[in-house]
């Protein structure tokens, strides 16, 4: 099974927007959005959910009362300040606490544990394109890495089970550890630019993350022709760093149409967007041709875009 991870250098970019589109051609690709600090694919797929699964990816210390003889030691080595007197005793602030232990390790008569608690949710769930799975971290967590492997594992799982031939990853944007987490054993990486000032210093620094764990990275540049110079410096760029080039996708006001409607573009209509990405679609297809794709439409002679 094939993994091609979607990502950007920055937000905004149209990553979800084109992984939507690429769900809706691949013909029942295992769909996994790992952007788990703000999911919003499911707002496109609209999937049923058939299962939640809750995700402890994080520890809080807890002070047992009864156990608790009022010393002080414990705040007085929080950071945090997440140790506050409550009576005689002392209680910790589940908000504040940031799960580091230190309270635990200087108590003296051992009141204090750390121990998991609810950090998010694994969702479940089958679209009208196939199976899918997204994660959901609650406010203020930031175990996200470690969801977004959680979520991946679950796509995986049921990628191996219905002998998938594609699984379509949408990451978070930057390089952080959800993006670190997402290109983990992907074997290729779909970066969606476009023609900004600060492009080419995102488009650098995630493609060396996605060649650091050895995913092939491609690029896709959105409102390509917004600033026509900028887009090919960005090219001549990708061309210099071997970076295959699949499309240029043109500025299009029905994308925000179908976007407001709930829809990839792909399936809302003949629009100049829809027709490049249905190419990077194809182009993509001839460097990893999964059998849905073969069967669905006739490859392209070139897998990559000419200069120009």
């Amino acid at each position: 099974m094939i993994e091609l991870v979607v990502v950007s250098g920055k937000g905004g970019t149209g990553k979800t927007t084109v992984l939507a589109s690429l769900a809706a051609l691949a013909h029942g690709a295992v769909v996994a959005d790992c952007d788990v600090d703000a999911a919003d694919l499911h707002l496109l797929l609209k999937p049923e959910v058939l299962k939640d699964v809750p995700y402890q990816g994080s520890e809080k210390a807890e002070i047992e009362p009864s156990l608790c003889t009022g010393c002080g030691l414990c705040r007085s080595v929080c950071r945090f300040n997440a140790v506050e007197r409550s009576g005689k005793v002392f209680r910790v602030d589940p908000l504040s606490c940031e799960g580091c232990g230190a309270c635990a390790f200087v108590c003296p008569a051992g009141a204090i544990q750390l121990k998991r608690h609810l950090s998010g949710w694994i969702h479940v769930s089958r679209s009208r394109y196939g199976p899918f799975v997204y994660g959901e971290l609650r406010p203020g967590e930031e175990a996200s890495g470690k969801l977004v492997t959680q979520v991946k594992m679950q796509a995986r799982e049921i990628g191996r089970r219905e002998s998938a031939d594609l699984l379509l990853v949408d990451g978070a944007p930057g390089i952080g550890c959800p993006v670190i987490a997402s290109l983990s054993g992907a074997h290729a990486a779909l970066v969606v630019t476009e023609p900004s000032r600060s492009a080419l210093h995102d488009l650098e620094r995630v493609v060396a993350v996605a060649r650091q764990f050895r995913a092939q990275p491609f690029l896709a540049i959105n409102k390509a022709d917004l600033a026509p110079d900028l887009t090919r410096t960005i090219e001549s760029h990708a061309h210099h760093e071997g970076i295959p080039l699949l499309a240029r996708i043109p500025y299009d006001e029905g994308v925000v149409e179908a976007m407001v409607n709930g829809t990839p573009i792909v399936t809302y209509g003949d629009r100049p967007a829809v027709e490049a990405l249905r190419l990077l679609w194809a182009h993509f297809s001839a460097w990893f041709p999964p059998k849905a794709a073969e069967e669905a439409r006739d490859l392209p002679p070139k897998p990559v875009l000419e200069d120009g």
